[in-house]
Parts: structure tokens; sequence; C-alpha cells
């Protein structure tokens, strides 16, 4: 065994025998003495070298796992950290990030598209930074000096720099060689949309650090499948869930690498299915664990999220519209109004959908393009005089409202089972339906304004039907009439008195000619618990009426809030559609990403002011993206061979390739294909999490190819690939680390004519 090999980091075991001949040689063949303490001065040198042994194999790992690491996170860090608030100025998403999180401090209701947890450490991050919430970060204006935008970003490049040590461990618990843990890890590192995103306060770092645990977690998993039920395994378990429950509260994209654990779930339940080793009891206990972890825990996280955000933005705000009545009248500074208790005829008054688009009853002067052509009936969600309506007589009563809104002096009140005509106070035409089909959904018939005070027919007509009556928290009003039609507490139902069909919001939306605001259908309905048909009375005038002073409103429940939050936010997802009339210069297609056909200007690309390009590094995308394509075939290779008989696989071997090439490969899909199907308007930011998983994927046909190549090759090409992600880095760093002065010295990195990151 040669010099370099005993005393080498990758040796540990020294040919012991060999040095035992070379030093056993008694001085005298009959000195028994003499061999004593030569034996004895033997034992102390192979202690020695055992010890020696032991401490180079210690300091192998103390330098691979663990300073390794840790330097290409400082160096993340460094990369993220550096002139981060070089550029002053509101960028790109933090002019709605960023007002999002102060709206958690000064506690204003809001909505947006994203669950709340991401933009809650927003929040956190401003509050460390000392913020008070009053700035607006309208986007592209200069932060005042006393806004320290700089610990704010700084929070969020935190995330986007611990995505290097999770994408190192996660690379070394899946079985790669330690130069492809090194070389995934540097290009991590190295990412220029990973160092652009973490440096504004966004919430794509966010996302991608939970979208790494939860795979991480994952692998971490399947290195321990073979310790299932153990303390360890169990830890893991949890850690898993809890990641997939952060990820979705970042954003619903979220969703994406939850597919992906699932399946591996279901694989692994598969195999025990299949072991007959296995008692059934301990089988359901595999299914009860992975349930409580996997599927219980995340929701819980979910749901606290929202149960905070609540509790937080206990302010009316400009989220108000997207809530239901009883949300919006408890939070503080509402603009509902207190009205009479009791609604009667000649009472003016807006009403409210129960629906999963719990908008207002509306309707303006505008007519159907199709149908009766009559006036449109829609649900919207704003402050507006088009939302107010008025209850009279029916027509088939043949009564009418004198001059004082009274019936000969009487007030008549509303009641359970009444016949009511609804009259728009703006326009003068009355709630309609007919048999019309409707316009959006199908099945339903269309709703119309029609007609006047003097001209309509019976299908003017509605019956009032009295569903819930919810109590006030002041026992004062606890003898409230049940059958009487309140404000704000009773909900009901309308029922067409000639068709039999309810009033109803069915969740989608007109096209443009009805301004994309909410349909509205008369449908048939076989269950009075159909909220669709649900509607109540929100705010109510009526001068004939006194207005209570003390009455206090029910509290609204949590779970109808939840629901219906997570539905306006959908609703606000599908609405996010490329719009046909304008062009966006930002937006992109899904093919474009894998090919850095297009890059993203983040801010105002003057001069004067630090630019940055959102675009990722042409050798980490372009080399993955080519290994993506070779992967296919790699693995119908394997299972050609495999079924020929000429490739013996044991069950390590196939979970090895599995974990390290099909799981990323599957995960690049769920996070890619998604967006190139949808007809929401994309950008290049949404690639971000696909990229890591080609990245993942890239580090597997390297790790396939050159772990069993000569040194001769393979330390030269893991050299040319560590040099090459280094210097794209260093030549493309104006991109992410901000580009200043005239474009013109920019030009040579527009590889591609569809770069513009030169012109101005």
């Amino acid at each position: 065994m040669s010099k370099a090999k005993v005393t080498g980091f990758s040796s540990i075991d020294a040919d012991d025998e060999s040095l035992r001949e070379r030093h056993v040689k008694p001085l005298y063949a009959d000195d028994s003495n003499a061999q004593d303490e030569q034996l004895d001065a033997l034992n102390e040198l192979e202690k020695e070298h055992k010890g020696k042994k032991y401490r180079d194999f210690t300091m192998l790992v103390i330098i691979r796992d663990i300073i390794g690491p840790l330097l290409l996170t400082i160096l993340s860090f460094y990369l993220r950290f550096k002139r981060i608030d070089q550029n002053n100025h509101v960028v790109w998403d933090e002019a709605h990030f960023g007002k999002f999180g102060s709206y958690y401090i000064k506690h204003e209701y809001y909505h947006d598209v994203h669950p709340p947890l991401g933009k809650m450490l927003i929040a956190l991050s401003e509050w460390i930074a000392g913020f008070d919430g009053q700035f607006d970060f309208s986007s592209n204006n200069p932060y005042p000096e006393e806004v320290n935008f700089k610990v704010m970003r700084q929070f969020n490049a935190s995330f986007g720099a611990l995505c290097t040590p999770v994408a190192f461990f996660t690379a070394k618990w899946m079985g790669f060689n330690y130069l492809t843990v090194y070389l995934i890890a540097t290009m991590v590192t190295l990412e220029h949309s990973y160092i652009v995103l973490s440096k504004f306060i966004l919430l794509d770092s966010m996302l991608l650090f939970f979208t790494m645990t939860t795979f991480a977690c994952m692998v971490r998993l399947y290195t321990l499948r073979k310790q299932q039920m153990t303390r360890k395994w169990s830890l893991w378990m949890l850690l898993t869930g809890l990641s997939i429950g952060c990820v979705c509260s970042v954003k619903w994209v979220g969703l994406f690498i939850t597919v992906v654990v699932g399946l591996y779930t279901c694989i692994e339940l598969f195999l025990l299915y299949c072991d007959t080793t296995l008692p059934r009891v301990k089988y359901y206990k595999h299914w009860l664990i992975r349930i409580i972890n996997l599927i219980v825990i995340p929701f819980l996280i979910y749901l606290y999220c929202f149960k905070i955000h609540f509790v937080l933005l206990y302010k009316s705000g400009t989220g108000d519209s997207t809530t239901n009545t009883l949300f919006q009248i408890n939070l503080e500074g509402t603009q509902i109004k207190v009205g009479p208790r009791d609604v009667v005829f000649g009472s003016e008054l807006t009403i409210r959908s129960h629906g999963l688009s719990p908008n207002l009853l509306h309707s303006h002067v505008q007519l159907y393009p199709e149908g009766s052509g009559q006036h449109q009936i829609t649900g919207y969600g704003f402050a507006d005089s088009n939302n107010v309506w008025k209850f009279e007589f029916s027509r088939s009563s043949g009564s009418h409202l004198d001059i004082n809104g009274t019936l000969n002096g009487e007030i008549v009140p509303i009641v359970d089972g009444t016949e009511v005509r609804i009259t728009h106070k703006n326009t003068g035409s009355n709630l309609h339906s007919h048999e019309v089909p409707s316009h959006v959904s199908r099945g339903n018939f269309e709703v119309s304004g029609y007609g006047s005070q003097d001209v309509g027919d019976a299908k003017d007509d509605w019956i009032i039907e009295i569903v819930k009556q919810m109590d006030s928290p002041n026992p004062d009003y606890a003898d409230e009439d049940p059958d009487t039609l309140h404000p704000v507490s009773t909900f009901f139902r309308l029922r067409h008195k000639v068709l039999g069909c309810y009033l109803a919001s069915t969740g989608l939306t007109y096209p443009a000619w009805g301004f994309k605001q909410a349909e509205i259908v008369c449908k048939d309905s076989w269950s009075h618990r159909d909220k669709s048909t649900w509607w109540n009375v929100e705010d109510h005038w009526n001068n004939n009426l006194e207005t209570p002073e003390d009455y206090v409103p029910p509290k609204s429940n949590f779970w109808t809030d939840f629901v219906l939050t997570n539905f306006a936010m959908a609703s606000s997802n599908n609405a996010l559609v490329p719009d046909e009339d304008k062009y966006d210069s930002l937006s992109s297609s899904a093919w474009e990403w894998p090919t850095l056909h297009k890059g993203l200007r983040m801010c105002s690309w003057a001069g004067y002011i630090d630019r940055y390009y959102l675009m990722g590094s042409p050798f980490n995308t372009w080399i993955s993206t080519t290994c993506l394509l070779i992967f296919p075939f790699i693995i119908i290779s394997v299972l050609y061979r495999w079924r020929r008989q000429t490739l013996y696989l044991s069950d390590d071997q196939i979970w090895k390739v599995t974990i390290q090439g099909i799981f990323p490969f599957i995960s690049w899909m769920t996070h890619y294909l998604p967006f190139a199907i949808m007809g929401r308007v994309t950008y290049v930011h949404h690639y971000v999490p696909a990229l890591y998983f080609a990245i993942l994927v890239f580090g597997f046909i390297v790790d396939l190819t050159l772990t069993r190549a000569h040194w001769i090759i393979k330390y030269p090409v893991y050299l040319s690939l560590f040099g090459g992600c280094m210097y794209i880095y260093i030549l493309f760093a104006p991109l992410c680390q901000g580009m200043h002065g005239d474009g013109e010295k920019y030009v040579p990195l527009e590889w591609l004519s569809t770069w513009d990151m030169a012109v101005q």
C-alpha cells in the first residue's frame, strides 16, 4: 500500500498485518523479554495509527459536511446582501407585497390572491425595521429616509440564502457523490434569478425555500425508509408536514410539491401493502401517521395562518368587498351603518349574497347584448348607488305605497312568505326573471331589470323565505320576531313566484360586456341549505322607522370567512388572464423560461438608478434544460436493458434511480406544466421552483455519467462544470447585482436578440 493511500483522507483501513511484519523483528532468538517489549511497542504503534486514521476521517467529515456547506452559505448570504439597498426605489412587486405587509402594521383588512403566511412574514420584517405602515409602496417611488427598507430586504434575502444549505444536504441525502453535491449547491448559490429575487420584498424566495425544504424532508424520509416508526423517522415525517403547511400558506403553487410528496407516500404505502410479513394493524398505523402528518398538520397550519390573518386585520380596509356582511360590520371603522331593525315595504336597502362570491345585488343602465336585451343584473362588491333597491308590493296584490312610503299610513313589515316586488332605485326597473337561458352558467334562467313602476307583469314578483336568524350579543334584542326580515342578521331566499326558481349567485363572472361582474341567475334549488341562494339585507334606510343606537351585530363564523376568503382568492386568480387589448411587456410564455428566450425588467430602466434584469443563469438553465430532454431517453434505455435482462437492478438501486432522477423530473413537470397549460398571465419568476428540480435532474445525469469514469475524464469535466458555473455568474453578475450607467456597456451580454437588458 502506498504512502498516499495510508495517509490520505479517503483511506481508513491500512494493512495492519504488513505493519506488524515490518516492526516485529526479535533482537535475539532466545530473548523473550525483548520480544514482549517489542510487542508492547507495536500495540502502541497500532493504536497511534488507528487514532490517526480516525482523526483523518473526522477531519474529512468536518471539512466536507460542515465547513464546505458553511462557506457556500456565507457566500450565498454575501451575494444576496451585496448592495441590497443600492436601488432605493420600490422595485417591481414590492409595490404589492410591501403594501400588504403594511396593512398588518395598520391592521387594515385587505384581499390578495395568495395565502397570508408570506405576507405576514413580510409584515414581521417591517415591524423589525420599525416601519409605521404610512408609506404606500407606490411603484418606482423612492423610499423615504424613515423607512428602513434595507432590513426588510435583508429579511427576505435570508430565505434565499438558506436555499444553499438546503440544496447541499438534499443532494447529499439523495446519494450523489460529493463533487456532484457541491456542484448542485454551487449552482443554487450562483443562480442569477435566485439572487435577484432575494434582494427585494417578494414572496418568491420564501416559496423557493419552503419548496426545497419540503423536497428535502421527503428525501430524508427516503434515507430512513428502513427505519420507519423510529423516533428519527417520526421527526422527519412531522417536519415534512410542517414544510407542506408552510409552502402552501405562502402560495398555492406549494400544492405542486405537495403532489410530489403525495406520490412518494403512495408508493411507500403500496410497497408496505405488498409486504406480507407486515401485520395489518401496523399497516393501518402507517396510514394514520401519514394522514396526521401530511394532511391534518399542513391543513391546520394553513388554517391557523388565516386565523392569525383575521385577528391582525380588525379594521376596515381595501378588502372589505370580498367578505360577507357579518365580517364587514364587525370591522373597526366599517362603512356599513346600522339601520332600522325591521325591514318593511318602502324600505331602501342593499342585498348581499351568501354564495362563494359574496357580492351585492347590482344593476345599471347597460343591457344584455343577447337574451332578453333588458337591464343587466350582476353582483358587485364595492359601494355604489347602483346597489340600492326598494321593496314594493307585488303585482298580484294590487297594493301601492303612498307618498309617505306606507300603505294608507300603515307600516307593513316584510315577513316569511311575503310576496314582494324589488325595484332598482336608479333605473326604476323591476327585478325580473323569465324562461331565458342564463348567459354564463348552464341550466339556469336569466335575471334582468325589466319595466318600471307601472310597466311589468307577474314575473316581477318574488316570495321571501327566511332560512336563518342570527341573535345579537346584546340581550335586549333577544326577542326579535324570527318571522320578520331584519337587516344583517336575517338570512333569506327569494323564490320566483311564477318559475319557482331562486335568485342565486353562481360564482362565475360575465364577460367584458358585463364588466367582469358576478353572474346572477334564477336557479332550481333542491335544498334550503344551498348558500348560493341565501341573501341578507346589508344597508337599510327608512325615514318612517327609528335606528337603534345600541344594536350589536352577531359575530361572523370563522369557517364561513375562511371558505369565502379562499374562494375569493381563487376567483381573483382566475381573473388574472391576459388582456388581449393591451401589450404586457413583462409577461412571458412558459416555453420561454427553460430556453431563456426572454427576461424581465424589474424596475425603471433610467440610467441614473441601478437596474435589475430577472433571467436565469445561462449555464444553469440551458444545461439543465438539455438534461431534461436527455433524461427520458436514459430511463427508457435503463428499462429496455432491464426488460431484456441485460441489466440487473436491486431494490436499493431502483430506489436510488427513482429518488435521484425520476422524482426530480416529476417535480419539474408538476412545477412547470401547469403554467404551460393554464390561461392566466405568466411571468419569468414562475419558473423559479421548476429550475431547482431541473438542476437536480442535471446532477443525476452528471453523477450517473462521471461516477465510474476514469479520473482523467472525471475530474477535468467536474472542473469545467464548476468553472463554467462560476464564469457565467461573474459574466452576468450585473443582471442580479445591479447595472449602472450607460446601457451600451452591457450590449455584449445580449447573447440573444430577445434580451433587452442593454436598451434604454
